[in-house]
Parts: C-alpha cells; structure tokens; sequence
C-alpha cells in the first residue's frame, strides 16, 4: 500500500508517469508512392502483419495506411508527429537525416527494396546523357533530391569532374510517374527521356523507339536501395515492441514475395488499381536484379557523394549513425 501511495506521489510529481512502458496503441504510416518499391508495405496492410507481431510481444495496436506517397508529403508527416514511419528513396531519407541531426534524429529502420531505375528516351539522338541538347527534357519524380538526379550528378563527377556535378540538373523537370510514362509514350510534348520505375520503366521498353540509355545499378556499380524505411529516435526509444513488431513484419511481408509470387502480385495489382497482368508482375519479380531485403546496399555510397557535393552537411562514419542498430540491417552497407 505504501508503496503503490508512494508511486502515485511521485507520478502527481511528474517523476514517474503512471503508464511508464506503455506504447503506442495506434500506427499511422503512409503506403508511400507506390509501385513494386513499396509493395511489402501493401503485403503488411492485406495480412495484418504488424498486428500480429504486435500481439506475440503483448501490445494490442491498430494500424491507419495513408495513401500519401512523394518524399515532402511524408517528411512533413513524420516531423509533425501526424505519421510514425515513412518510406522513401535512400537521396531523400540522407536529407532527413541531415536535417533532423540534434533534434528529431530521423535514423533509418531498415531497407524495404533493391531494384534498378531505368532512363528511357525516345528522342532519336539521345545515346546517352551525354547527347543531351537544348530543350531535351528529363522528367524525374524530384529534381535535384530523387535517386535519378543523384545518380546523373554521380555520372557527371565521375565523367566532367566534382565541379560539373550539376551538369545535367537544367535538363530535369519534376512529374509524376504516370504522367512521364504517358508523356514518353505517347511522344507528344517536350519529354525526351523519363527516368522510370517498375513497370511503368517495362512498359515504356515495349512501345516503339523507346530504349534504355542508363539505369542505376550501373552508375552505383552495383545492387542499391531503392526504399527504405524511417521514423524518429523518439518514436523508437518510447516504442521498442512496436517498432520490433514493424521490423518483424516488414521482414515476413519480405519473404512472403520470394515464396508466393503469385499472392504478392495479386496485391500489388490491387494497389495499383488493377493496372498490370499477373505475367507481366512476376515477370518483374523474376528479374534477379529485384530484391526484397532489409539489408542496406550502397547507401553509404550515396552519403559520400552527397557530402562531397554539398548536398548534405554531415557525412556518417558508418552505417551505424544511419539506422537504428538490429539484425535486420547487419552485413549492409
């Protein structure tokens, strides 16, 4: 009795909450913009996923998906407190972290996909960037922040030199997927080339004098992230069971498309509004070159060249100043 009068005194303190340990009871997370990228959050919303590791750690917690996607739109989401964790390419996620290094401390949770991007044109004399003349246009998701435009200043440092890492940025304008994908295809308008994701990129590769002229991998010389996962330091260290139970789930939702492609692309059909042929879905989730890990590749890769270009102030020594620590992002890089 004293004790529990004693508890009680220090709580009315404000020295001791009396829900010490409690966690969140509901998760808003945005589904993000969509695509083959962000399918195992689709697989986590259709199977409950979340709730269900949830539940085996003893928290009871419901989920609300957001269908909002684009980079901005999620950032302001999470440093508003409004979502819990987002998901983006690794250029957008470095530019949090930068920016939130001493106050929210964005890390990131783990990757959700590797998959190349592809820059298809239809201009005739488009061989490659280097062919690029005035009044060419690329479209890309986010000028001078997305995967597309990193990966161009990349080439340009490695081809012109660091001080011509912005030589193709005035070529570049900001689209959506869809409308740059039906902009190329149609071959009306300025867009000479559209930096693409699966499958709308596959899409494009089918329709008459388009071809692909770079695509990511090649660049980073390698498998890389395409998305990742995020949220606040706060969030993770006030929530260790949730945030335990999003990893578990995000890592099922994982293998579940290695095992049974056909459900997989059952959902992701379903996400994209029923656009797509089974065939053509696991056609894509046959290519090797698509992968679904937790495990970071070449993010590191994009932090060194964004510092090194200015784009961000801080450059992390290791991977462990990027993510929260866990097996999920062990042997990344």
């Amino acid at each position: 009795m004293k004790k529990s009068v004693a508890m009680m005194l220090l709580a009315a303190a404000g020295l001791m909450p009396l829900s010490a340990g409690a966690e969140v009871s509901e998760l808003n997370i945005p589904l993000g913009a969509g695509g083959f990228g962000f399918l195992p959050l689709h697989i986590m919303k259709e199977h409950k996923l979340i709730e269900k590791y949830a539940e085996k750690a003893g928290e009871k917690v419901t989920i609300n998906w957001a269908n909002i996607g684009g980079p901005s739109v999620m950032i302001d989401a999470l440093l508003s407190g409004s979502a819990d964790f987002i998901s983006a390419g690794p250029p957008s996620f470095l530019l949090l972290w930068d920016r939130t290094k001493g106050t929210a401390d964005v890390k990131g949770v783990a990757a959700i996909s590797s998959m190349p991007m592809y820059l298809n044109a239809r201009a005739p004399h488009l061989k490659s960037l280097d062919d690029l003349k005035e009044g060419d246009k690329i479209a890309v998701t986010s000028v001078k922040s997305s995967i597309p435009s990193i990966i161009m200043q990349m080439y340009a440092v490695e081809k012109y030199g660091k001080d011509q890492a912005f030589r193709f940025d005035p070529y570049t304008v900001s689209m959506k997927h869809g409308d740059a994908a039906a902009a190329l295809i149609s071959g009306g308008g300025s867009i000479a080339a559209h930096y693409a994701s699966s499958p709308l990129a596959q899409r494009e590769m089918k329709t008459k004098g388009i071809r692909t002229i770079q695509n990511t991998d090649d660049v980073m010389g390698g498998s890389a992230t395409f998305t990742m996962v995020s949220t606040t330091t706060r969030f993770h260290d006030k929530n260790p069971k949730i945030y335990g139970a999003f990893v578990d789930a995000l890592q099922e939702a994982q293998n579940m498309i290695k095992t049974d492609q056909k459900e997989a692309a059952r959902i992701l059909i379903a996400s994209m509004g029923g656009s797509g042929s089974m065939d053509e879905m696991i056609a894509i989730l046959d290519d090797p070159s698509v992968k679904y890990t937790t495990k970071p590749e070449n993010v590191m890769k994009y932090a060194k060249f964004m510092h090194e270009i200015k784009s961000i102030k801080n450059q992390p020594k290791s991977l462990e100043e990027l993510f929260f620590p866990g097996p999920a992002i062990s042997s990344g890089n």
